[in-house]
């Protein structure tokens, strides 16, 4: 089991979706995550992984704290991927320092 949190920018990101049929899969997702299914991830580098969704190649980034706590630091699709590694990379590293 894990307690997730989510930085501003995941939040926005999410909000801001259109398709409705994605939101509901990354809710279910972060869902299955939550309880400890964390599905088909892998590391992209800078200690960031990224989830990856069947529906629409979306993907969420994110970060472990401590044993018990995810932190879901950014989200995007296969058309943005480079810009949203760099930028969850980033959130990442800021994290780190707080």
């Amino acid at each position: 089991m894990y307690t997730v949190l989510q930085t501003e920018e995941f939040a926005n990101w999410h909000s801001g979706l259109r398709n409705l049929q994605a939101k509901l899969a990354i809710v279910r997702r972060i869902d299955r995550a939550a309880a400890g299914n964390l599905g088909d991830f892998k590391s992209i580098g800078g200690g960031i992984p990224e989830m990856r969704l069947d529906i629409g190649g979306y993907r969420i980034y994110f970060t472990f704290r401590d044993e018990a706590l995810i932190v879901l630091l950014a989200g995007g699709d296969k058309s943005s991927q480079s810009a949203d590694i760099r930028r969850a990379q980033k959130l990442g590293k800021r994290l780190e320092h707080e």
